[in-house]
C-alpha cells in the first residue's frame, strides 16, 4: 500500500503578491510629509454589483490647530457603498496618518478626507463623521455625505456617543 503523499503546510510568513499597481501594499512605505503628498490607492471591487457599506474607523485621529499649532484629535468613521473600485487600506492609514503634522481646522480636514476619498474612488455614496474632542471647552463634530444612501442599504449608526466630558 502506498503511503498518501504530504502535503506542505503552507508558509505563515510568505507574502501574497500585491495587485498589480500598488505601490505601498507588500513594500516598506514611508509616512507621507503632508495630505497633498500622499497617495491613495485603489482596487477593483471583489463584488461588483452588490450593494454593500464599506467602513473605516479611525478612533486617534490627529492634525495640528492652524492657528496654535497644537495638536487636535477625533474619532473618525468613514463609510462607504463601493462601485467599481475601493480603496486600499494601507494607503488610507497613510494618507489619514499624514495629518499628524497638517495644521487646518476639523471642518477642513474632515471634508478634506471625503473629497479625496470620492476622488480616488468614485464611491456610490459615502459618508464620513468627524467627532472631535473639544478644543476651547467645545466639541465639533463634522459630517459630511455625498447624497442619499442607497435604498437598499443596511446602514448601521456610526456607534459615536456624543461627548459628555468628565462624569
Amino acid at each position: 500500500m502506498k503511503k498518501p503523499k504530504k502535503t506542505p503546510a503552507p508558509a505563515l510568513n510568505r507574502r501574497a503578491a500585491s495587485p498589480a499597481g500598488l505601490t505601498q501594499l507588500g513594500h516598506a512605505a514611508s509616512q507621507p510629509a503632508s495630505p497633498d503628498a500622499a497617495v491613495l490607492e485603489t482596487v477593483a471591487n471583489p463584488q461588483p454589483g452588490v450593494t454593500y457599506l464599506i467602513r473605516f474607523t479611525q478612533p486617534e485621529f490627529t492634525s495640528l490647530c492652524p492657528m496654535t499649532g497644537q495638536p487636535d484629535f477625533a474619532h473618525l468613521v468613514i463609510d462607504y457603498v463601493p462601485n467599481r473600485q475601493i480603496v486600499e487600506s494601507k494607503s488610507l492609514k497613510l494618507f489619514l496618518n499624514s495629518f499628524r503634522n497638517h495644521g487646518a481646522f476639523h471642518e477642513d480636514c474632515t471634508v478634506s478626507i471625503a473629497k479625496r476619498l470620492v476622488a480616488a474612488m468614485q464611491p456610490r455614496w459615502l459618508r464620513i463623521g468627524g467627532y472631535w474632542y473639544p478644543r476651547g471647552g467645545m466639541p465639533i463634530d463634522v459630517f459630511y455625505q455625498t447624497g442619499k444612501p442607497p435604498a437598499d442599504l443596511w446602514l448601521p449608526d456610526q456607534g459615536v456617543a456624543s461627548y459628555r466630558g468628565r462624569g
